[in-house]
């Protein structure tokens, strides 16, 4: 395509050229096509996206109002992507004005925005459907042009991807000549995500960008040790991460959970003899200690960066030439991901180093290194809507305006989560919204939307904007506590379990700080700084479990015996053990050892089908041994194997795994466990059914526990097929229980199960082993706190007493 002169003479003043994918984008975009591009890290994704928008400011040809929407699911990315769009418009002289709109920004310019927007506007999927709330989104949209969807497969496969696909569909009934833009680098299904980005009916347009130079990754190993047996903190490696640091300008390190992140940061800090400047950027950190780091980032202020999943998508520092990923990558489009924010140019290799926690993490670096070399992705699957999704989504359009119930449901439809929305469930979630159901209609707290004489729903009274947007959003976090000095300076929040532990003078690290307890003033926990702190927050949020693909794999390294010799020796030998007193796990059947220790009888099933599913399975099977009579006393899951132990022996694990198990048993489970009422709660707080936020107050969640367990119970009772019954099942069998793994487990063991009984522990067994105890230890505790149960362990499977 020919480009305005301005913009060419921009790119022709750095060397630069449009790239074939980025003349395609704009080319099919500018012709009315809805296109995804997928492209390695460092093509300039992003310069593809916004081509359109800048040829158009060139040309002249941009009116007063919004023209581009950019949505991303991270708060940093929107406003990475704002900084690094304002220099070449400035450059380039052109009028675009560019403004983010996230939770950070203030409740003063986000009113501006709606009465002037600007012409791009950077956003997340939360904002922009609490924009489509206003009455005046009508008038705001109408212009718009183009939306850019920014690391898609970060969104679409979740609840924010449901969100954004209704807010894409009310968009286009806006602006019908609206054109999307879908953005990412690791796409495994992309016939799938070329439907989801287009109106129902439709099909994106698919551009694939050149392929990159192939990334280095290697794999740390320790330095005249061994590789522990359990563990994720991998803290043997702090030495030489701090010479990594040192020999690279810039080192980013992704750690999988917050906790790890304060934690390794401490533990560098500690190390940092030379008081190099490292920082710490996680979620729960307050918005100035963000952007402030984010801040130092960009204009290379530091020499490294601890942080978690806050940073893996898209942000685009070039001068880090370094990533570290403490511990298992878990899969390998989330690795690529994370190994792409390293030497972002499309010619230039990403540099990587894993750094294993444990032996089993061992084998899955390797797993995920032979992934990256194949360029293979893994990722979620696309599913069909949830229900709590669109009952908030029917009332916050309610908030806008009065609308047609019909109508609204042909527009639903053209939302690919909602494509198969039949007009009953439609029903049912007008009447939810509405009366809050059949069991619940005889109070009036839940009629938010009445349908009047004209036939139009509207609001029941205008109060309920308000509260809708205090309440509307997707991610139902635990309660949180302000942590901060007395002169006011905010360092973030903590979760309040962690917070209702600590009494003055306790010392905690948060915030790369270790911080001694003050007191508490209007909801604030008051610290002051301290020597030295033990205790770290931890929080409860999902844990990450290893990809199918991956798990995969490592089951095909095991079963490669030859390839054993390439290991590191104390890996080499702790599988050659194994080989000799059992079997290593086939890559086609279920391996159950079982083994009595210490007047204990114990079996390992090796599953590889990740924590979530390995403990859902420890649930049913600890049930079916109470009935069989085996007395069990507990079990331990992690993502490789299950294990559990009781007064007598697992005598046949098939009778254990039969499929039926899966039906009333796991029913009868979920139903009496806290499992369906937490995902209960969730649905309830994302569908405005219980209200978390009032104006000026803010319920703990004893109270909204306390409300959805007492509706939980009568809709149990009367209403079992309800709405939110069915949202709460849907989450309950896909996020917190994996079952479509567990099943897989199942079917594997109907067609090879491989019981071994042993005369004792097996080498294989051990890191599982060894995490009997580890979750009841306090917060902060390290993982040499288990190492004497470890030894003792691997002394008996390695052939000691």
């Amino acid at each position: 395509m020919e480009l305005p002169p301005v913009i060419a003479q921009w790119l022709a003043g750095r060397g630069w050229q449009l790239r074939r994918h980025q003349a395609q984008v704009a080319a099919l975009v500018m012709g009315g096509e809805h296109v995804l591009l997928t492209a390695d890290t460092g093509a300039g994704k992003t310069l593809a996206g916004f081509l359109p928008t800048l040829v158009d400011a060139a040309q002249g040809s941009l009116s007063d109002g919004l023209h581009t929407l950019y949505v991303s699911p991270l708060k940093a990315l929107a406003h990475d992507v704002q900084r690094g769009l304002m220099t070449p418009v400035a450059e380039m002289g052109l009028d675009l004005r560019i403004e983010a709109r996230t939770g950070d920004t203030s409740s003063e310019r986000k009113a501006k925005q709606r009465s002037n927007p600007p012409h791009v506007l950077l956003t997340t999927p939360e904002s922009l459907s609490l924009l489509l709330s206003y009455p005046e989104s009508a008038e705001m949209f109408a212009t718009l042009r183009t939306v850019v969807v920014d690391e898609i497969h970060a969104l679409a496969a979740s609840k924010r991807g449901d969100l954004l696909a209704l807010s894409l569909a009310r968009l286009q009934r806006l602006a019908p000549e609206m054109r999307r833009i879908g953005l990412s680098a690791t796409l495994s299904d992309v016939e799938g995500f070329r439907r989801w980005l287009a109106p129902v009916g439709q099909q994106a347009a698919l551009v694939e960008g050149e392929a990159g130079a192939p990334a280095q990754v290697s794999i740390l190993l320790p330095q005249g040790e061994r590789i522990p047996w359990s563990g994720h903190a991998a803290s043997w490696a702090i030495p030489q991460i701090l010479d990594l640091i040192r020999s690279h300008r810039t080192t980013l390190i992704f750690t999988n959970t917050r906790f790890l992140a304060e934690y390794t940061f401490g533990l560098l800090w500690e190390g940092n003899e030379e008081n190099l400047p490292i920082g710490i950027h996680h979620g729960s950190l307050s918005t100035e200690a963000r952007h402030k780091v984010e801040g130092a980032m960009a204009e290379g202020r530091l020499r490294a960066l601890v942080c978690t999943a806050s940073l893996d998508l898209g942000v685009d520092w070039g001068d880090i030439d370094l990533v570290v990923q403490m511990g298992a990558p878990k899969g390998s489009s989330r690795l690529l991901q994370r190994i792409g924010r390293a030497n972002h140019r499309l010619d230039c290799p990403s540099k990587a180093v894993l750094v294993p926690g444990n032996r089993f993490e061992y084998l899955e670096a390797l797993a995920a290194v032979a992934a990256v070399e194949a360029g293979t992705r893994d990722g979620e699957g696309l599913r069909a809507g949830s229900f709590d999704v669109l009952a908030q989504h029917v009332l916050g359009l309610a908030c806008a305006g009065p609308f047609d119930g019909g109508a609204l449901l042909e527009e639903v439809r053209l939302a690919a989560p909602y494509a198969d929305l039949s007009a009953e469930a439609w029903s049912q979630v007008l009447g939810f919204v509405s009366t809050g159901g059949y069991a619940l209609r005889a109070y009036d707290r839940f009629r938010r939307i009445t349908h009047g004489r004209d036939g139009l729903w509207r609001l029941t009274h205008p109060d309920l904007a308000r509260s809708h947007r205090l309440n509307a959003g997707i991610i139902v976090d635990a309660d949180m506590v302000e942590v901060g000095f007395r002169n006011g300076r905010s360092l973030g929040r903590v979760e309040e379990e962690f917070a209702a532990q600590l009494t003055p003078g306790d010392t905690f690290r948060f915030a790369g700080l270790d911080l001694a307890v003050e007191g508490f003033r209007e909801g604030t926990l008051l610290v002051k700084a301290a020597k030295r702190s033990a205790a770290i927050p931890s929080y409860n949020g999902a844990r990450i479990p290893i990809s199918s693909h991956l798990a995969d794999r490592v089951r095909a390294i095991l079963a490669d015996q030859a390839g054993w010799r390439d290991f590191p020796q104390d890996v080499r030998e702790w599988l050659a053990m194994q080989a000799k007193v059992s079997t290593v796990p086939a890559p086609d059947e279920l391996l159950v050892e079982s083994f009595p220790h210490k007047d204990r009888h114990y079996a390992v099933f090796y599953t590889f089908e990740g924590w979530p599913a390995n403990q859902s399975l420890g649930m049913l099977l600890t049930r079916r041994m109470e009935v069989q009579g085996l007395a069990p006393l507990g079990f331990v899951a992690n993502d490789y194997a299950l294990a559990v132990w009781g007064l007598n022996p697992v005598e046949s694990p098939q009778d254990l795994l039969s499929p039926d198990i899966l039906v009333d048993e796991f029913v009868a489970w979920v139903e009496n466990s806290y499992l369906l009422r937490r995902a209960f709660r969730e649905a309830s707080v994302i569908s405005g059914l219980i209200e978390r936020q009032m104006p000026g107050k803010r319920k703990t969640n004893r109270q909204v526990t306390f409300s959805s367990d007492l509706i939980y119970d009568v809709l149990r009772r009367y209403e079992p097929e309800h709405l939110l019954m069915q949202a709460a099942w849907a989450d309950a069998r896909q996020k917190m229980t994996d079952v479509d793994r567990v099943a897989q487990v199942l079917e594997r063991a109907g067609r090879a199960v491989r019981h071994l009984r042993l005369s004792r522990v097996s080498p294989l067994a051990v890191p599982t082993l060894t995490m009997i105890g580890r979750e009841s230890l306090p917060a902060g505790a390290a993982d040499d706190a288990l190492l004497v149960e470890a030894e003792d362990w691997a002394a008996v499977a390695m052939g000691g007493t």
